[in-house]
């Protein structure tokens, strides 16, 4: 009853019906659009643009839109969009999310939308989570855009400049999220308006919308350079580390993932560095590359976190199970990972440009998405990207089996389960997909089937390269995948013949992720378009999961009890509390995702205004009312400064007489004199009158064309490189804000309003370089301004990147012997062992 009522008075359900009833219309025009021939199907396109054009909207040409697009596609692939299809890409051309099952053809319904949304003309785009998914998904369903006339790009990494402009300009271009990024980082610190590839950012199709959107937000895209920091101090670190034993030195929470020295430990860290106080202000370089390495040792897991190859240390996503080439992890933790594994330690890099996922998708007119598991993060959807989550039925009825979960007492005891599971359903031929949540536990598995004599297929990070032939056998009689949490994302497992006779592909997971959807994946492989099939997940008290949501208690009250290892327990009691687990961890997770948000938020208002204003720089045909703007501002500041005193006796002249000539005029031409007797408002009238003068003496002197070019270079230099220089300061700020909370300060309103003070701060140096140097350089007349491309490493990493340490005090060296208690040679005033000597020794490998 109550079920019928909440379907009666749920806004969602009501605007379901309509979506409903325009597929009735759609389907009515069928036998119309059958009659057509190619070329008059093909003219629609032309005919759609034309009433554009004339006034009409994109709603109503949907319904005759997406009868064209069906049509398409029936002839050129062979495939006929469902009612449901047809109703999810309305909900995509809403832009809203479209929850539909695996096997339901998602990447089908997206051609619906596409291709009424790119007749303006204005650019879709399709963003897929990996770049085999989308050249797959552009040359397959390209051909139907190709068809009806429209053009179809692609956007990979390795692309040129030229390759990705022409992509941009397609009417449809596929590519990932993170390539999308990083084209918008790179386009704003071009220097010439023909090297920007995008144009505005119109619509986009997100496929597999959770992982982008919610299991990648705080991931932050980075475009960065090499900093000039030294890379001894990681190995220091890590040979003290490698001395330290759990529990006495130091002691690891698994709840907050945190590892922390204990005093014992520091006392040992202190005796092998040589110092007195690991904590004060003069080691903050020292105690951070320790805790570093402690979280390199202890937190940091080979074939889980991370995969050691040819590439050196690669970082695996713990969503999906991909290895993530080009990422690093931030703030000196990858560093710390190649010394823990004895591999050259790589340079640490600093910020050019960064922007998180949240925030770049959030600049899209109209952006939408689709998944087969979404629901569960509705709230988030909906507070921070304005979109609501439809559930699309399916297209037949689901009929696979979930079954209720098993509980073991051991890891050990669990595995053995699982594995007589595979034996018993491989012997009469029914096909498994195992799911696992890393790499060595994918890997233990497999040894164990191995030594059972199991044929079977391992997919995770390590053998990606094979993914779509593995997933694409996984449903063939007798065959048994073990795959990581990618599960092949993206492609459906078809069953073999016969396979449905014997219950369908079946399921199981070896542990619970702490998202729900996560595991709602995983089961989402079974059971594809009415297929028959079944899943059921088998956990221990020893699972990160349950250790950390209460496995202690139950696992001392089976002790107790006496139940053997292999005996599993089994109830709803038990299913119900490991949901609640899940809910805790998936609200955790949504609240730390909206407190990064709302801290990036003030780094995002600032970028898009220097981001704007640089754009109008690069575009300008004349930069003098923007250069004379600037001056104005800074001889406001300037003569306010000066003549802020009552009493005119007390106003410093000769200081803005002194600014004036080094910064704007030539020496002479405003003297104090001058401003005598002047008020300052006559001060600032009479300056700028003589910069315009001078300005336009310079313009007539190099020519409009030639001073135009070299204001804007000097203008874009200067503001990406203190835009660059803030962006390190202000995740300085950032890191140890939330110290403030102990003083009773709002660490949130603090970042911001420090923040702000440290941009407004940063205007005024951008002004103040601007306008010296386009007053007072000397341009020769023969020299040629020569064009110079911005060389940057692009990585991503997990958290923004540190702002450059100060370079490391060097010791002195003498040639002849410092004592200990001697003055230090470099004129500190202190005793030599209680200044350099320590430096020297710091810097030393321990033994």
């Amino acid at each position: 009853m109550l079920k019928t009522l909440r379907k009666l008075f749920d806004p969602q359900e009501r605007q379901l019906k309509k979506y409903f009833a325009l597929a009735d219309r759609i389907e009515a025009m069928e036998p119309d659009m059958e009659k057509l021939s190619d070329k008059e199907l093909r003219a629609k396109t032309d005919e759609f643009r034309n009433r554009l054009a004339d006034g009409e909207d994109l709603d109503a040409l949907l319904p005759e839109a997406f009868a064209v697009v069906r049509e398409a596609s029936k002839r050129v692939l062979g495939m006929r969009h469902f009612r449901v299809q047809l109703v999810g890409g309305m909900v995509l051309h809403e832009g809203d999310i479209a929850e539909m099952r695996t096997g339901e053809g998602k990447t089908l319904v997206s051609t619906l939308p596409a291709y009424l949304n790119a007749l303006p003309g204005k650019g879709v785009h399709v963003v897929t989570v990996n770049d085999y998914l989308a050249k797959r998904d552009r040359e397959w369903m390209g051909q139907i855009f190709e068809f009806l006339g429209l053009t179809v790009g692609l956007n990979l990494p390795m692309m040129s400049s030229e390759e990705k402009r022409a992509a941009y300009q397609a009417d449809i271009t596929y590519g990932t999220n993170n390539e999308f990024g990083f084209d918008y980082l790179r386009d704003n610190m071009v220097l010439y308006p023909e090297q920007l590839v995008q144009r505005e950012l119109n619509y986009a199709i997100i496929d597999e919308v959770d992982s982008i959107l919610i299991d990648e937000a705080r991931t932050p895209l980075i475009i960065s350079g090499q900093a000039n920091k030294a890379t001894d101090l990681y190995y220091v670190a890590d040979r003290i580390v490698r001395r330290l034993r759990k529990d006495e030195d130091f002691t690891v929470d698994i709840k907050t993932k945190q590892v922390t020295l204990t005093e014992e430990g520091v006392r040992k860290v202190e005796s092998f560095l040589g110092i007195d106080n690991l904590y004060d202000m003069k080691h903050l370089t020292l105690n951070h590359h320790v805790q570093q390495a402690l979280k390199a040792h202890v937190l940091m897991k080979r074939d889980q976190d991370y995969v050691v190859n040819e590439d050196g240390v690669v970082i695996v996503d713990e969503f999906t199970g991909r290895l993530m080439y080009g990422r690093r992890y931030s703030d000196g933790l990858h560093q710390a990972i190649e010394a823990k594994e004895g591999l050259q330690v790589q340079r640490e890099s600093m910020t050019l440009a960064t922007i998180t996922l949240q925030n770049y998708f959030r600049m899209y007119k109209k952006l939408a998405g689709m998944t087969g598991t979404a629901k569960t993060e509705e709230e988030e959807f909906r507070k921070i990207y304005n979109m609501d989550v439809y559930q699309i039925p399916t297209n037949k009825p689901t009929i696979r089996v979930d079954m209720t979960d098993l509980l073991y007492k051991t890891e050990e005891a669990k595995f053995n389960a699982v594995v007589e599971e595979i034996i018993r359903r491989h012997k009469k031929g029914q096909p498994i997909l195992v799911g696992t949540t890393s790499i060595e536990k994918s890997e233990h598995l497999s040894g164990m089937l191995k030594r059972h004599g199991i044929p079977h297929e391992v997919l995770n990070a390590k053998h990606h390269e094979r993914e779509a032939e593995i997933i694409a056998r996984a449903g063939q009689r007798g065959a048994v995948t073990i795959a990581t949490n990618m599960a092949g994302r993206g492609t459906d497992i078809m069953l073999g013949e016969g396979v449905a006779e014997l219950g369908g592909l079946h399921v199981i997971g070896t542990e619970r992720h702490e998202s729900r959807r996560i595991d709602n994946q995983l089961r989402g492989r079974s059971g594809r378009q009415g297929d028959p099939g079944s899943s059921q997940f088998y956990l221990s008290l020893e699972d990160e999961l349950m250790r950390r949501f209460g496995g202690e208690n139950l696992y001392n009250m089976l002790e107790k009890l006496g139940l053997p290892d292999d005996q599993p327990i089994e109830g709803k009691m038990f299913t119900k509390a490991v949901a609640n687990a899940q809910r805790k961890v998936e609200a955790n997770n949504f609240d730390a995702r909206r407190w990064v948000l709302q801290y990036d938020d003030v780094l995002n208002q600032q970028r898009e205004i220097i981001y704007k204003q640089r754009r109008e720089v690069l575009f300008a045909d004349d930069l003098k009312d923007v250069v004379l703007g600037m001056a104005k501002a800074e001889i406001e500041r300037v003569v306010g400064l000066h003549t802020s005193d009552e009493l005119e006796e007390e106003w410093n002249l000769s200081a803005i007489e002194d600014y004036v000539q080094h910064n704007l005029l030539p020496e002479g031409r405003v003297t104090e004199d001058d401003l005598d007797e002047l008020e300052p408002e006559e001060m600032i009238s009479l300056i700028m009158e003589e910069t315009e003068k001078y300005y336009d003496e310079r313009l007539a002197e190099i020519g409009r064309e030639r001073m135009n070019e070299f204001a804007k270079m000097v203008i874009l230099r200067a503001v990406d490189r203190k835009w660059m220089d803030h962006i390190d300061a202000m995740e300085q700020l950032r890191q140890g804000i939330h110290l403030r909370a102990y003083g009773q300060d709002n660490p949130l309103r603090a970042y911001q309003f420090e923040g702000y003070a440290m941009f407004e701060a940063m205007v005024q140096e951008i002004q103040e370089e601007i306008v010296k140097y386009v007053m007072k350089s000397v341009i020769v007349e023969e020299e040629e301004i020569e064009r110079e491309e911005v060389a940057v490493n692009v990585t991503a990493v997990s958290g923004g990147e540190t702002s450059e340490e100060p370079p490391r005090k060097e010791p002195v060296r003498k040639g002849e012997k410092v004592g200990r208690n001697d003055p230090c040679p470099c004129g500190s005033g202190k005793k030599y062992k209680n200044c350099c000597l320590k430096t020297e020794k710091a810097a030393q490998p321990a033994r």
